[in-house]
């Protein structure tokens, strides 16, 4: 597919993440444009079921990210986020979906030129495996209509 441009979506801590999103954008700083952030309040509030929702809904690949262990605003939030991650990597890959597909970083707001470099790495990673087959509602009823024709 030559012309294919991945779908990630892109959890951000208000407090870090989002605040170095903010930095490599003031400081001119090139990261891929089909990216799709969502802003949320603590990377600890992430539900699965947001993550499972987002492949399901067609996104190629799920990047959450948030502060450093031991910087949360929300005290523990982000320890909370780190034990569900290492969970949802496990099932994910239970499932059969690739691990290229899911990424976890902790960024800094600090960390304008780290943000941009990460974001690079997980469009790379996502584009190396090419649109998203497995739990797209969409795709996976394309497939199967296919395969009776």
């Amino acid at each position: 597919m030559p012309n294919w441009q991945p779908n990630i979506i892109t959890f951000l801590c208000n407090w870090c993440t989002y605040g170095a999103a903010d930095l490599a954008g003031v400081s001119r700083l090139e990261y891929p444009p089909y990216i799709k952030i969502i802003r949320v309040p603590c990377s600890g509030r992430i539900s699965p079921k947001f993550i499972l929702g987002a492949f399901r809904e067609g996104a190629d690949g799920v990047w959450i990210s948030g502060c450093h262990p031991g910087d949360c605003h929300y005290i523990e939030g982000n320890y909370y986020a780190r034990r569900k991650f290492a969970l949802m990597k496990n099932l994910l890959e239970h499932m059969g979906l690739e691990p290229g597909r899911l990424h976890f970083s902790w960024i800094s707001s600090a960390e304008g030129p780290k943000f941009a470099d990460v974001a690079w790495d997980v469009c790379r990673s996502v584009e190396a495996l090419g649109p998203s087959a497995k739990m797209v509602r969409q795709r996976a009823a394309q497939i199967s209509q296919n395969q009776i024709l």
